[in-house]
């Protein structure tokens, strides 16, 4: 799953990157509202982490241009204003849910999860012919048995696994499973498709992952 942070202060920058990371997130971070705007424009994320007090525009003036704009990607709004006014006002604005500065890592990683969970309770368990995944429990279950995926591997699978039936193509595949530092002349995507529908298909003739040579990659409902 893909996240955007959108936070200025370098130290919880970083931190909210490396905590979101360490539970296999993909996030993008935004440093001011301008560059997350234009974030928000060329990628599909799960769900947003923003902060309030940013670079213009502000998170309160993002948000209410995101809503009103047809953004519905659930928000995480951090802030130091503590007031109740203030809270009323930024969910008012859109946001689904809203932190206070301190605050635990453990918690926003709670909130996070509890906003995504939300999103889509159906995506949280999905499925391909003989294929489960169980996102919650971060597991991926082949005719009976656990395979163990590399964190790229999964993101691939799980968004794959949003599209069954579908082609995606590799641009769609680089844009939710890696972040804008990906060199789109790379073989990366080739090679982790490879590694992943060896663990997946192994030695069986009939498969789930297909290969559109030109165009991108095909997850099958059924076996073929």
């Amino acid at each position: 799953m893909k996240i955007l942070v959108v936070e200025d202060e370098p130290d919880l920058a970083e931190v909210l990157v490396e905590a979101l990371e360490e539970e296999r997130y993909l996030v993008d971070l935004a440093r001011d509202g301008e560059k997350a705007d234009e974030m928000m424009g060329m990628n599909e994320y799960d769900a947003v982490v923003l902060d309030w007090t940013i670079p213009a525009p502000d998170g309160l003036e993002l948000l209410r241009t995101w809503r009103k704009g047809g953004v519905e990607t659930p928000v995480l709004m951090l802030t130091g204003r503590s007031r109740l006014e203030d809270r009323v006002g930024g969910l008012d604005t859109g946001a689904d849910d809203y932190l206070t500065k301190p605050f635990s890592l453990a918690e926003l990683l709670a909130r996070v999860r509890t906003l995504l969970r939300r999103r889509d309770r159906s995506l949280n368990a999905m499925e391909a012919g003989d294929l489960k995944m169980d996102r919650p429990a971060r597991k991926v279950i082949v005719a009976g048995r656990e395979v163990v995926l590399s964190p790229k591997e999964f993101a691939i699978l799980e968004y794959l696994l949003t599209r069954v039936d579908e082609v995606v193509t590799r641009t769609e595949l680089a844009e939710h499973a890696w972040d804008d530092s990906f060199d789109a002349m790379s073989n990366v995507i080739d090679v982790t498709v490879y590694r992943l529908r060896k663990k997946i298909d192994g030695g069986n003739p009939l498969r789930l992952l297909h290969t559109l040579k030109g165009v991108g990659y095909s997850l099958k409902s059924q076996r073929a």
